[in-house]
């Protein structure tokens, strides 16, 4: 099984080294595709000089501006799958997300479609360094897209998934119109409608170790308002859900 992990960077440097060798470390057939967004930090540079030390097994798409992630994971998507990735994995590339849990993502996704890492069910923690205001916003956040979109993931938020490749280039992509953070919710809402067995692995979702987080208040509350576009906008596959 050929997994490809597409990892998005902006300002990444300090963490893209560690995270490379914690990455190619696991026991797995697995490549990575960097996709970054012309970091001022130098991480495309230095992605550049770490595939040398892994050919064939670590490429960079190299993009001229910040874009926002719907537009890089989607560009990544496509170069994963013309390289024939069977398993496509999103993500972060701050150490946030364990690159250990892939071992087991990657025995679950052997009987299901999707695999996300959650935050939200027993076993999912968050980082214990986060301030109790953080930590109520992300829950909020989290029930809150679960209940106007009234699916039953725990984790809908979460940016640690594992998709079949057959999965993927089932969901219409073309129709995918959210940028930065709610297109995580989006993705899984539509997996969720076209009928895709999901299932959830518990997570411990870490503080990033180096550089600044790029989550904030303002991006949080614009979410929530484009919860309700994306109810709206998918409301023939709910249509047709509910008629199957």
């Amino acid at each position: 099984m050929k997994i490809t992990v597409v990892l998005p960077t902006y300002n990444e440097a300090e963490n893209l080294p560690n995270l490379v060798s914690a990455l190619f470390s696991l026991p797995l057939d697995l490549s990575l595709l960097v996709v970054d967004d012309n970091s001022p930090d130098g991480t495309g540079d230095l992605a550049e000089t770490l595939s040398l030390s892994h050919p064939g097994k670590l490429a960079v798409l190299h993009r001229a501006g910040k874009f926002g992630l719907r537009s890089a994971y989607l560009e990544g998507f496509a170069k994963a799958f013309e390289t024939g990735a069977d398993v496509v994995v999103q993500m972060d590339a701050d150490f946030s997300h364990d690159p250990a849990v892939l071992v087991e993502m990657a025995r679950r996704i052997e009987f299901c479609d999707v695999v996300i890492g959650s935050r939200y069910v027993k076993g999912g923690s968050l980082a214990r360094r986060w301030p109790l205001w953080r930590k109520a916003l992300s829950a909020f956040g989290n029930a809150y897209a679960r209940t106007i979109l009234n699916f039953p993931l725990r984790d809908v938020t979460t940016g640690y998934r594992m998709w079949k490749r057959g999965a993927l280039l089932g969901i219409p992509l073309e129709r995918i119109r959210s940028n930065g953070y709610i297109f995580l919710v989006e993705m899984a809402y539509v997996a969720h409608l076209l009928g895709y067995d999901i299932a959830e692995v518990p997570i411990h979702f870490s503080d990033r170790r180096w550089g600044k987080s790029k989550m904030s208040l303002r991006i949080q509350l614009e979410a929530a308002v484009r919860v309700w576009d994306v109810w709206w906008h998918y409301r023939d596959l709910r249509s047709q859900r509910r008629a199957g």
